[in-house]
């Protein structure tokens, strides 16, 4: 088993050719209807894009459903960001793009739109180049599809990735989404999860964020790996002319890099606004992340 969640466990599994991939085993349901199983599967098998795990394919055993998918070898961001290896300021720019471009696909391009309901760094996978792929997506409309038991409460998400209005009405939104990324990009850049309370208190990531952009602390809040040794103030002695331009040049394009840093915090407070109506949709967040790296 290589993971669990909120619709079921995930087993790792190698074919007889050798390849390997990951096959989700459903939650037992109360209400077993395979018409409208059978219905979301289908719609779920077309739905293709580089920023998205592929399903495929499927199968019912018994009372036991089981959805079979790419294998993604890095694991979820979630697993990646607790690792040894410490991400780089450019591959967490280009997760960032990728699990956004995936969302913008849901949202505008799937006929009906899908609204993912549970974005959050778990469900962001990362294949054999770092390329970020969104899971799970279409799993609350299949689950709540195939079981009018469950409690609408149980669709709408996982605590510290929940939208604020989600708590006065459980309806789900693409603008509950856009909200719900924004904490996976504050994770990306600040390196912390979303609740903790060593690091918080009575607060959360999102809460502790603002306040500090208020106090005008924007610098503290990037995780303390990403910035240069200049800005976290432990500057070398100049012993030699070449060492101090060399260095000189070193603090400008740091200098570039924290502004960057910066205008990305700026776009992920737009997504965690408690305006839904303030929230960017994915169309701009998009446009948002490939403008902050027009090189890339």
């Amino acid at each position: 088993m290589i993971g669990c969640g909120g619709f079921g466990e995930v087993f790792k599994a190698t074919l007889k050719d050798g390849s390997c991939v990951a096959i989700k085993k459903l939650i037992r349901l109360s209400c077993q209807g395979d018409r409208e199983f059978m219905a979301e599967m289908e719609t779920l098998g077309k739905i293709k894009h580089r920023n998205l795990v592929p399903l495929l394919g499927y199968c019912k055993v018994g009372e036991e459903r089981l959805l079979v998918y790419e294998y993604m070898p890095f694991g979820s961001l979630e697993h990646t960001k607790g690792g040894a290896d410490v991400l780089t300021w450019e591959e967490r720019k280009k997760i960032a793009r990728g699990a956004a471009k995936g969302l913008c696909f849901l949202h505008h391009n799937c006929i009906p739109h899908i609204i993912h309901r549970d974005m959050k760094s778990s469900n962001v996978l990362l294949d054999k180049e770092m390329e970020a792929r969104v899971s799970d997506f279409g799993m609350a409309r299949l689950i709540s599809a195939l079981d009018t038991h469950l409690s609408v409460s149980t669709l709408a998400g996982t605590p510290g990735y929940v939208p604020p209005e989600y708590y006065q009405s459980f309806r789900c939104t693409a603008k509950g989404d856009v909200y719900s990324l924004g904490v996976v990009l504050l994770e990306l850049v600040t390196g912390k999860r979303p609740t903790d309370k060593e690091d918080f208190g009575d607060t959360n990531l999102v809460g502790w964020v603002k306040m500090m952009v208020r106090q005008g602390k924007q610098i503290e809040v990037i995780d303390p790996d990403l910035l240069p040794t200049q800005v976290r103030g432990s500057k070398d002695n100049h012993d030699h002319q070449q060492q101090q331009e060399e260095e000189e040049d070193e603090e400008k394009e740091a200098g570039e890099e924290v502004k960057e840093m910066v205008r990305y915090l700026e776009i992920t407070l737009q997504c965690v606004d408690d305006f839904p109506s303030k929230r960017p949709n994915m169309l701009q967040v998009v446009a948002m992340l490939r403008e902050l790296n027009i090189t890339s």
